[in-house]
């Protein structure tokens, strides 16, 4: 009897037959990979060998880990304007930390680095951070209204109610003798605030314990995408989703947008209501969700594109100003006679009232010299970057080549002993009214076409909280932790910034 075509026999030869055809395509597919990463390598290494850089693994590149800031920094002393970072073995960005250097890249209109600002696209989507090319100029145009000083001037007596929330909250706690991480806090009030003015929340996210799931998820966002722009292993979807930090991220984004989600379906809810839609429409400008629903209603902005601008102003717009004020907050407290002279300013505006108001702002020239002066320190964006469309030659006369990464290092520019002298001491002369600097020196908020659009914003919430702030508390550093600054998307610190918070009467 012949064997059948089912035979075990002739199965089995056919699955073996199938296992070495994929352990082939398999070895293929490594060998291919190790040849491009390879011929990848050798043309960086030639087109940027006129770029100095310190000793790296060819595979792993300068592994910093949380000390990165610190190393960096040292690379500023030694290698006059520029150098490069190797991230991995053919992933490299050239370093630039010179206001000369600086002001060449960001005077041009080349995009955001892909290869860096892509892993924030689950997170925040294709909003103002993200866009490039003519839609972000047309949403750059739609949404600077929302930034106007007539925006902006009631919202001063929404950010003293949110500061004041967080000051209370300080005031039943002992924080003299039992130092407080004050990040928390402040992040809490600065998304309080942001909720407030920009999408019309009503009710204090400070007050409720559900608004801590989302700060956590940024704070989860902020780490997770850091971690993955260095990591070669996670530049692959796939391999990244299937990971353990893949699923966090997954999971931490998923928050973050049940939050923004609620926020637009809140407003689109109050809208349906006639007279607050008659009373929107009347406004001579509108706050900032209102701009995008109404675009919406117009069919100029999809739902997409909707979701992408708040997600990226919730983060941006609370996330980065709390780093701004918590670093302050740091820099004053352990420099009390700037501390108290800032106070004594405040004093003497206010005189006989108990608030701050639009028009005090103006009125404070050393607490603004001050809160310049931590922003040089501790720059709540430590870099941005820019993946160049074409060559772009530097003022000595090397050229960067089309497709590298041009980073400015925002925080070794601000750190530069060459542009800043003794740049570690805290010197707010440095930003007295008759001081002058170079245009690219200090970029707190960036520069150029795409620097921060809610600046204005930001530095009225600055004076507004350290305003407040100094008027009921002494601000103490605690010697036992002392924060050590960590590179993020957003500038932190490893050991968070605790400080002593003592009454005043």
């Amino acid at each position: 009897m012949g064997f059948s075509v089912f035979s075990p026999t002739r199965y089995l030869d056919g699955v073996s037959g199938l296992f070495q055809g994929a352990i082939l395509l398999s070895l293929f597919l490594v060998l291919f990979k190790a040849v491009q990463f390879y011929l990848r390598r050798q043309w960086l290494l030639k087109v940027l060998q006129k770029f100095p850089s310190m000793p790296s693994h060819w595979l792993w590149g300068h592994h910093l880990k949380n000390k990165e800031l610190q190393q960096i920094l040292t690379w500023v002393e030694k290698f006059p304007s520029t150098c490069l970072q190797w991230l991995s073995g053919s992933n490299v960005r050239v370093l630039l930390y010179d206001p000369e250097y600086v002001k060449v890249v960001l005077g041009r209109s080349d995009p955001k680095a892909s290869g860096i600002y892509q892993f924030l696209a689950p997170w925040i989507g294709y909003g103002l951070l993200l866009l490039n090319g003519k839609k972000w100029f047309q949403h750059r145009r739609m949404l600077t209204p929302a930034f106007h000083y007539d925006i902006l001037k009631p919202y001063v007596k929404i950010m003293v109610d949110s500061v004041n929330i967080m000051l209370d909250k300080w005031e039943k706690l002992d924080c003299q003798d039992h130092p407080l991480e004050i990040f928390h806090y402040v992040s809490l009030m600065t998304l309080d605030t942001v909720m407030k003015c920009a999408f019309s929340h009503q009710g204090s996210v400070q007050l409720d314990e559900n608004s801590k799931s989302y700060t956590k998820a940024v704070e989860d966002l902020n780490n997770l995408t850091f971690f993955r722009v260095r990591s070669a292993f996670y530049e692959n979807n796939i391999i990244y989703n299937m990971s353990s930090d893949g699923r966090l991220s997954h999971r931490a984004c998923q928050i973050a947008h049940e939050h923004t989600d609620g926020v637009i379906k809140m407003r689109k809810a109050q809208l349906k209501d006639e007279a607050e839609l008659q009373r929107a429409r009347k406004k001579r400008r509108l706050d900032f969700l209102d701009i995008l629903l109404f675009a919406q209603d117009e069919n100029s902005l999809t739902d997409e594109d909707l979701r992408a601008e708040v997600d990226t102003f919730m983060f941006e717009g609370h996330d980065t100003t709390a780093s701004g004020i918590s670093w302050i907050f740091y820099a004053l407290a352990t420099h009390p006679e700037h501390q108290q002279r800032c106070r004594e300013e405040v004093q003497s505006v206010l005189g006989d009232e108990t608030s701050v108001t639009w028009d005090h702002l103006d009125q404070m020239p050393y607490i603004t010299m001050c809160i310049k002066e931590a922003l040089r320190l501790y720059p709540p964006v430590p870099s941005v970057s820019r993946e160049l469309s074409s060559p772009v030659t530097l003022p000595d006369g090397r050229s960067i080549p089309k497709g590298i990464i041009a980073t400015i290092f925002i925080y070794g520019l601000h750190h530069n002993p060459r542009i800043w002298p003794n740049p570690k001491v805290f010197d707010p002369s440095r930003f007295a009214p008759d001081s002058s600097r170079h245009s690219h020196a200090y970029l707190p908020f960036s520069g150029g076409a795409r620097n921060c659009i809610g600046k204005q914003f930001a530095m009225n919430e600055l004076k507004v909280a350290v305003a407040l702030t100094l008027l009921r508390f002494e601000l103490l550093p605690d010697p036992t932790r002392i924060p050590a600054p960590m590179a993020r998307l957003v500038l932190k610190s490893k050991n968070g910034i605790h400080l002593r918070l003592k009454k005043l009467r």
